[in-house]
């Protein structure tokens, strides 16, 4: 039965009109309801401990506000059907201080009333009135409704002149007797409910009750078949309570026999030490649990005792699987702190644009978390998907930087090889400092073009150097401003060569070594000097060694001159 269904149903027993009658069920309907919630919550606790099994977060469902709204309405129930009894209690001790007043009346009639007709008027009165009051208190019922008959039969008996009258009223309360039996007899083989059927047979029984005396000579007959078709009723009422009863009992021993089955999977409990037998383990207590719920309920009170004895049984088994899983959770868990860190570095570094050095970083990350192990199913999964995650964040950046910077660099050579073929079919103008300046232009233009793919990058720049220098060579250059010329132009070469760091640094090197040289030397001139005496001879010596002591100043400062031209990259 679903949870709305409960709903619906306590609240068409709140809401119904007469209450008094509705008890039962609506205990019966409590009891059904808080056993269906308790089944529920069982369900949601193991579906819980499932999840905890498998790494995975579960929201159970609170039934708090459902059992709320149904013990609100029950409550309700409760309340109104209280004063309903409260009321129908005071109205029937109403009542039977009137019928007690009506059996004294009529008592007095009986005893003190001479005329007939007065009498028989009374008597109409009394039992007009009789008829007309409600219900009494039932265990009061039977002697006040007997003693009123017994009255009503003397009555009858001492109204001598009223005796055509009396014979039909004896007639009439046959025939109706004999009718409240017939409807006996129909609702012993009618198919209704058993509750129905136990309401109509009240009702009828009360009725029986209210109709007047039979004549003597029929009513031991009358009064042994009614009572002989009462019990009938209450025969086939005691059959279904005892049918009922069986089934209850075969329920709570089937019941019984699952526990014993979970007793003996627990006692096996202390030899398992694997996940794999704590699966198996588990299966067999699911198992167990889908089939308490096929069995039917057992009776109310044996229900609750076998149903927390199997409860506590299983909750046996899953802390022992708990305790278990604590301790490979604890290894799982040193696991699952060591990757995080190297989801943490490798996150730090997906961020990175230094392609190679990172790309060597990501992959011994890759192997330190092969090297450190499983972490669970809980963990694991989940691990692993952040930290793929960040290192693809990584790669697929790189992948799209070089793809960009693969389609600019064939760009680039296509331009080149176009500018080294203009190089090489332009003619040089008569204006050697307008011939200068052209190999200039063409020079910073090769250099911003950029990169080239890497397997061309050598050969293209032999080529445009190769057409340069053809060009260069063919100017007539001489002396300070050939070489001056020609040392930016080769400076503009080693700028545009995809080995220019390492060219530049050697020729600053080269040029840092000539300047020692020509400093040794100088110093060694220099020292010489001293070395001569004031003759004739001596002066020739010394002008030709001052001689070279400036030509080595003039070189060392050319020589410096070309090193601040080479740019410090």
């Amino acid at each position: 039965m679903e949870l709305t269904n409960f709903q619906e149903k306590i609240q068409a027993l709140e809401s119904a009109e007469d209450l008094i009658g509705l008890g039962r069920d609506a205990s019966e309907l409590r009891q059904e309801f808080e056993d269906f919630i308790i089944e529920a919550e069982r369900v949601e606790q193991v579906k819980r401990l499932e999840a905890s099994d498998v790494g995975t977060n579960y929201e159970e469902h609170d039934y708090a506000p459902m059992k709320e709204a149904f013990f609100d309405l029950y409550k309700s129930f409760q309340e109104k059907r209280k004063k309903q009894v409260e009321l129908k209690t005071a109205l029937e001790n109403e009542n039977l201080k009137q019928k007690k007043v009506l059996v004294e009346r009529l008592k007095d009639v009986i005893e003190n009333e001479e005329k007939i007709g007065t009498a028989f008027n009374a008597y109409k009165e009394i039992h007009e009135n009789w008829k007309k009051v409600g219900d009494i208190p039932r265990d009061k019922r039977e002697s006040v409704q007997k003693e009123y008959s017994r009255l009503l039969e003397i009555f009858f008996y001492n109204i001598k002149i009223y005796k055509e009258l009396k014979d039909h009223d004896y007639k009439r309360n046959q025939q109706l007797k004999e009718a409240i039996i017939f409807k006996l007899k129909q609702l012993r083989t009618a198919n209704l409910p058993v509750r129905d059927a136990e309401a109509n047979l009240r009702a009828l029984q009360d009725e029986w009750e209210e109709i007047g005396p039979v004549q003597n000579e029929e009513w031991e007959s009358l009064k042994n078949a009614y009572w002989e078709t009462v019990r009938g009723v209450y025969e086939k009422f005691n059959e279904h309570y005892e049918q009922q009863r069986v089934v209850l009992k075969e329920n709570i021993d089937a019941k019984k026999a699952l526990i014993e089955k979970l007793v003996a999977v627990n006692q096996d409990v202390e030899k398992v030490t694997s996940a794999k037998e704590w699966d198996q383990k588990t299966k067999e207590i699911l198992g167990l649990q889908e089939s308490w719920k096929k069995i039917g309920f057992g009776s109310r009170k044996e229900n609750e005792v076998v149903y927390q004895e199997f409860r506590k049984h299983c909750d046996v088994f899953f802390q022992a699987k708990k305790e278990f899983s604590k301790n490979i959770e604890s290894k799982f868990k040193e696991v699952a702190d060591k990757k995080r860190l190297l989801i943490e570095e490798a996150k730090t570094l997906s961020k990175s644009e230094d392609w190679k050095n990172t790309s060597d970083r990501l992959i011994q990350l890759q192997k330190k978390w092969k090297d450190a192990g499983n972490a669970g199913h809980r963990f694991e999964n989940k691990l692993w998907s952040e930290f793929r995650g960040a290192c693809n964040v990584f790669f697929e950046a790189k992948e799209a930087h070089f793809k960009v910077q693969d389609d600019a660099n064939t760009a680039n050579l296509e331009a080149k090889k176009q500018l080294i073929a203009e190089v090489q079919n332009w003619t040089m103008p008569a204006d050697k400092q307008e011939a200068i300046a052209a190999l200039r232009t063409f020079q910073n233009t090769f250099n911003e073009l950029g990169q080239v793919p890497m397997k061309d990058k050598n050969s293209v720049y032999q080529n445009f150097k190769k057409a340069m220098d053809e060009k260069y060579a063919s100017l007539k250059l001489e002396g300070i401003e050939k070489e001056s010329i020609m040392f930016k132009a080769k400076l503009d070469n080693l700028k545009s060569s995809p080995d220019r760091l390492r060219l530049l640094q050697g020729e600053k090197n080269e040029i840092r070594k000539q300047i020692d040289i020509l400093t040794k030397e100088m110093m060694l001139l220099e020292n010489n000097l001293g070395f001569f005496a004031k003759s004739k001879g001596a002066d020739a010596l010394r002008a030709e060694v001052d001689k070279k002591v400036k030509h080595a100043q003039d070189r060392i400062q050319q020589l410096k001159q070309k090193l601040k031209l080479i740019p410090n990259e």
